[in-house]
């Protein structure tokens, strides 16, 4: 499981609410139109013979002024003892290249250690301090979901699933994931990573699940009907991804008008398109049959 790119694309999807959630006094002075994802910075260690890649770098102003500053994001999957150095490294170097204000994030979303992280790297001599370097750290581990359960953000709705929880509260957490989802009426597209954090990170065995559809048997009708249409945009877009790198490996690039047509079948009608497919000899057949379709 690439644990770097799933977070990376939970953020960069929704980095407003990211902010929002974990840091409301920045939030108050973020200007939230005028962020740019910057390229990745790649820094070697000549010593150690390392390449260190920077997880996210977003390049904002501040609300009402033309001067900007920079926000450096690391997902920390594992416990390192160096890594209060490696970030002040990253500030350091990433300070003097784009001369702007570094404003520096980390957030430790492994299961084990439960012990609180560093949030300040310092060099000292006895009598003086040189150095003291802090950065902000959201552990996940030492968050208690039942704080997020209510927050209407969908951080909130996929982090929920690396937070503290107890083996007994798993099927209810994941519902509670769920019903936040629903709530928030995503569009396909996000929803399913949104869902995709949940089923990778929150994954229940065979009684959980029980446990799980019991609950899930106490919602509300609507509640129900909400979670029921969310799984199915899943499933639809799921099938539909498939169909397109099956369409691509056979045609190479699709026009817009055929990724417009496909955006409108149903899941019966991507079903029937894929065992079209095998028939279909160029481009112009499929063109023809998702015509006839509408």
């Amino acid at each position: 499981m690439d644990h770097d790119r799933l977070f990376k694309e939970l953020l960069t999807s929704f980095f407003v609410e990211f902010v929002a959630l974990f840091l409301p006094d920045v939030a108050a002075y973020l200007d939230p139109d005028s962020l740019e994802f910057l390229d990745k910075e790649v820094f070697t260690d000549v010593t150690a013979g390392d390449k260190h890649v920077v997880d996210l770098l977003v390049k904002a102003r501040f609300r009402g002024e033309d001067a900007c500053f920079l926000l450096h994001v690391e997902n920390q999957a594992s416990a390192q003892s160096d890594f209060p150095h490696r970030m002040f490294t990253y500030f350091a170097r990433l300070h003097e290249k784009y001369n702007l204000p570094v404003y520096p994030i980390v957030i430790f979303s492994y299961d084990t250690p439960l012990r609180p992280e560093p949030t300040r790297y310092t060099v000292a001599f006895p009598g003086r301090t040189v150095l003291q370097f802090s950065y902000v750290v959201i552990q996940l581990n030492r968050l208690s979901w039942r704080k997020f359960a209510k927050r209407q953000n969908p951080v909130a709705s996929a982090l929920m699933a690396k937070m503290k929880i107890a083996p007994r509260d798993r099927p209810k957490v994941r519902l509670e994931c769920m019903r936040l989802l629903a709530t928030l009426k995503l569009d396909p597209a996000r929803s399913q990573l949104i869902g995709g954090f949940i089923e990778t990170y929150l994954r229940l065995n065979a009684a959980e699940l029980k446990r799980y559809e019991r609950a899930f048997g106490k919602l509300s009708a609507k509640e129900q009907e909400a979670n029921v249409e969310i799984v199915n945009s899943w499933v639809v877009r799921g099938k539909e991804e498939l169909v397109i790198r099956q369409i691509r490996h056979r045609f190479g690039t699709l026009a817009r008008q055929v990724t417009e047509h496909l955006d409108k079948l149903t899941s019966e009608q991507l079903d029937e398109l894929g065992v079209a497919l095998f028939d279909f000899k160029t481009a112009a057949d499929l063109e023809a049959w998702l015509t006839r379709s509408h």
